[in-house]
């Protein structure tokens, strides 16, 4: 059994117990789709299909009584919801950290891409069956007014000399290999996961060793680096260098 399937088979066992036939599809994205599951660090990513409307308590109880790590995190959605762009699908609910919230409306162009190419079924149908919605250019849109909307404000609030990037191993793995995706994803029209990017932004920018410190780091191994503040330094450089140089 894989680090990962006893967190989905007690989630299934809940809420098939707590609502008998909702979820009749259960998909994994994320990194266990993409083969970049890493125990320990990793979260459970999922879309769930649901048969009917899915009243919150119910769902909310469910996800309070799975573990704690690692979290199962996703989007419940409806078949119809995947056969379209992502931002058009309904309201409904997803979790973020074990907490179930409100979705006011669409979900990002990532998961459905990673759905329709790598998705991992748990339940229902073959991913091929399901007529999942992809589009390049929506995918480069969505990549591009990320990195703008969201990346470079908080690269400007990490670079203040009070933020903690560079200070704490987490700061640089997540920020160099998260850029890094991006970038992946502008070049190529594809998806990959955080070790991936990492591999990538070795072959475009150099053997960067804050880079080879973010797969360290994902990988489970001691920093390299003795003076966090080189380190803060050299990460905020290089994230800077890979906005800049995003394939527009």
């Amino acid at each position: 059994m894989t680090a990962y399937e006893p967190v989905v088979e007690a989630y299934l066992r809940l809420v098939d117990a707590a609502a008998p036939g909702l979820v009749e599809g259960l998909y994994l994205v994320g990194s266990v789709a993409l083969g970049d599951y890493r125990p320990g660090a990793s979260d459970v990513d999922f879309i769930a299909v649901l048969s009917r409307p899915a009243p919150l308590p119910v769902l909310a109880a469910v996800h309070r009584r799975l573990p704690r790590r690692p979290y199962l995190d996703g989007a419940y959605v409806t078949s119809d919801d995947l056969r379209r762009d992502p931002a058009l699908a309904a309201a409904g609910f997803g979790v973020h950290e074990g907490r179930v919230h409100r979705r006011d409306g669409g979900c990002d162009p990532v998961a459905w891409h990673t759905l329709a190419g790598d998705g991992v079924v748990v339940r229902g149908p073959a991913v091929a069956d399901l007529g999942v919605w992809t589009d390049a250019a929506v995918l480069r849109s969505w990549t591009l007014d990320n990195l703008d909307t969201y990346w470079a404000p908080w690269l400007r609030r990490a670079a203040r000399p009070l933020s903690p990037l560079g200070w704490i191993d987490w700061g640089v793995c997540w920020s160099v290999l998260g850029i890094s995706r991006l970038h992946y994803t502008l070049a190529t029209g594809r998806i990959t996961s955080k070790t991936g990017a990492g591999e990538h932004a070795l072959s475009v920018f150099g053997e960067r060793r804050v880079i080879e410190e973010a797969l360290r780091i994902r990988a489970g191994k001691r920093s390299t680096y003795r003076n966090p503040a080189r380190r803060r330094r050299e990460a905020l450089d290089f994230l800077a260098e890979a906005l800049a140089a995003a394939p527009g």
